[in-house]
């Protein structure tokens, strides 16, 4: 079992394939997604790891969380969560996870929170009908009717459809298919609607319905911090071993013409 990524949902758009089809698709960013932690099954009872994407001030987090990420030498992030994996799929900490994790043509399932709709009404929020448009019906015509029942059980059933707060809640929709994605600006576009708001987080994960194909990378595909570092360490040494060898040209053919002159001052300083 693989670990799923931590998204932020950017909007929707279409892609038009070499038929001239358009496929309607929800843009998904990976905002510099790294491994945090490990639960391991002997410390922790289970196997997963934390992820955190975005980035936060310093300032802003407590001591106790700032340790946290100091003691995984990762920046302090934006938000937080858990991956169930299984032991063999662990990825080391610190690397970021990159937007090939999931192969074009993948199902994934995306987790996320609705948009609150606030206090909805029983037609909007359930689908009702509602009442008749005439004979009798004053100013109730949206109404959901009778809620009760007779004098036994004379109450309410609990989880009874009534008007009240619709949205805000968490959602997973299953089997979409992922349709591209942009390993350099970090970008997975998943085919149809998720859940959410724009900027809102949404979680991605391998299909559980749905075998995952052989193509997807296992543990996944990730890039380590220090690498990268190492990488930009090298360039500049390079760049640093070029100007010093420039720079030390010219004084190499000046030190005979100083030798000369100094050899010239000799016999007068003698002379003297």
């Amino acid at each position: 079992m693989r670990s799923g990524v931590i998204t932020q949902k950017v909007g929707m758009t279409r892609i038009f394939t070499d038929a001239g089809e358009h496929i309607p698709v929800t843009v998904l960013k990976l905002d510099n997604c790294q491994v945090v932690g490990h639960m391991t099954d002997d410390k922790n009872g289970y196997t997963a790891l934390q992820l955190g994407v975005g980035s936060r001030k310093a300032k802003n987090v407590t001591r106790a969380v700032r340790g946290h990420f100091a003691a995984a030498k990762v920046e302090p992030k934006r938000k937080l969560a858990e991956f169930r994996v299984s032991a063999d799929n662990l990825i080391s900490v610190g690397a970021e996870i990159t937007a090939d994790h999931y192969v074009p043509g993948q199902f994934v399932d995306a987790t996320g929170i609705t948009q609150g709709k606030g206090f909805a009404g029983a037609m909007k929020r359930h689908n009702f009908g509602g009442l008749r448009a005439t004979h009798g019906i004053s100013i109730s015509h949206r109404s959901h009717g009778s809620t009760g029942n007779s004098q036994d059980p004379g109450k309410v059933f609990k989880g009874k459809k009534m008007a009240g707060h619709m949205g805000d809640v968490r959602v997973t929709t299953q089997n979409l298919v992922i349709v591209k994605t942009d390993i350099d600006r970090g970008l997975i576009m998943v085919k149809g609607a998720i859940p959410g708001s724009k900027g809102g987080w949404v979680f991605l994960n391998d299909a559980v319905k749905k075998a995952v194909p052989d193509e997807a990378p296992t543990p996944g595909a990730f890039r380590m911090a220090d690498e990268e570092k190492a990488a930009e360490v090298s360039e500049d040494q390079v760049e640093e071993t070029v100007v010093e060898t420039e720079a030390e040209a010219p004084v190499a053919e000046a030190a005979p013409e100083a030798s000369k002159d100094d050899a010239g001052d000799a016999p007068e300083k003698g002379d003297a």
